[in-house]
């Protein structure tokens, strides 16, 4: 199968993505700087902090969301549950995101969104159910009939 050139797509894409976000931030918050923007009397210096306070922690989040596959890829093994609930939190975020751009955007950055949505669910799925690898995944219980015999 492949796997591992799938994950490795999906961290180059995440880990591209990252930088696209915060530089995004960077222009908003300069626009923000530039025209003393505040949202009901808030402080615009707030405002300005706030913006690349949130351009820098969603690259950062979005780097950590691509070493997942990342590793996953370099062992060829499924990721652990806390890398599995973050890809799936990074879908989740995807898919509103790009429900949101649609409107603002248009149908390429949507399109471009369903992408990165449907790498992350790819790799989620291929890494799926091992075969041998849990413990619980090979603990089947036995079948009723066979209890009530023994």
């Amino acid at each position: 199968m492949a796997r591992r050139p799938i994950a490795l797509v999906t961290a180059a894409v995440l880990l591209l993505e990252a930088p696209g976000i915060v530089a995004i931030n960077a222009v908003m918050a300069r626009f923000v700087k530039a025209q003393s923007m505040s949202l009901d009397g808030m402080d615009p210096d707030a405002m300005y902090a706030g913006t690349w306070a949130l351009g820098i922690g969603s690259g950062a989040l979005l780097v950590l969301c691509a070493l997942v596959p990342l590793i996953a890829a370099i062992r060829d093994r499924r990721p652990a549950r806390p890398g599995r609930i973050l890809l799936v939190g990074c879908a989740v975020v995807h898919g509103v995101l790009g429900a949101v751009t649609v409107g603002l955007l248009g149908w390429g950055a949507f399109a471009f969104m369903m992408v990165v949505v449907g790498l992350i669910v790819l790799t989620l799925v291929a890494y799926g159910e091992q075969r041998g690898g849990d413990g619980a995944a090979q603990a089947r219980p036995e079948p009723p009939e066979a209890v009530a015999s023994a």
